[in-house]
């Protein structure tokens, strides 16, 4: 009885540490917890947290815009973040088809949106909108027949480091409304 009555004190000698310790690191572990799960409904709750979350949720299903501003170069249309978008003369008008990719694509990116996206046009970017299938199978927007690239060097709205530059086999503009 006395190796019984040793084991059972050991045992318990050894729940009881084993819950000691487990208390020490609960309290550690249960600040950290808290605000964990208390941040989510905080920052639902906060209207711009809310703002956040709804600029993501949104370019990923619903608007993108095609607008008009004023550039160095001229008006053009404008497509993401403002940013100057671009017809390629190589293109032909009304093809449906574009004719920068590879290289060309990585200089000039298309104007490209997601089949659950869709183009939100300003009143003054009037003109006649469509979609193209690309080589790749993406769908690039086009304006009164002209597909819609953006340049690789332009870096902020405004930038129109593109209008008139000879690469790829053919003349870059502005795409003017």
């Amino acid at each position: 009885m006395t190796r019984t009555a040793a084991l059972a004190a050991t045992i318990a000698l050894l729940a009881a540490a084993c819950s000691s310790s487990a208390a020490t690191p609960s309290p550690t572990t249960a600040p950290t917890a808290p605000p964990a799960s208390v941040a989510p409904p905080s920052a639902a709750a906060s209207p711009s947290a809310s703002a956040e979350e709804s600029p993501s949720a949104s370019s990923a299903s619903t608007d993108y815009p095609l607008a008009v501003a004023t550039v160095s170069a001229g008006k053009t249309l404008t497509g993401e973040d403002g940013k100057t978008l671009y017809f390629f003369k190589a293109d032909t008008k009304g093809s449906g088809k574009s004719t920068c990719n590879a290289d060309c694509a990585t200089n000039w990116p298309p104007y490209t949106l997601d089949p659950d996206e869709t183009l939100k046009p300003t009143s003054d970017a009037s003109g006649t909108v469509t979609m193209i299938t690309r080589d790749d199978g993406s769908k690039q927007v086009s304006y009164n027949g002209w597909p819609l690239y953006y340049f690789k060097g332009d870096a902020a709205a405004g930038d129109a480091n593109g209008q008139n530059i000879n690469a790829f086999g053919g003349i870059w503009v502005i795409a003017a409304p």
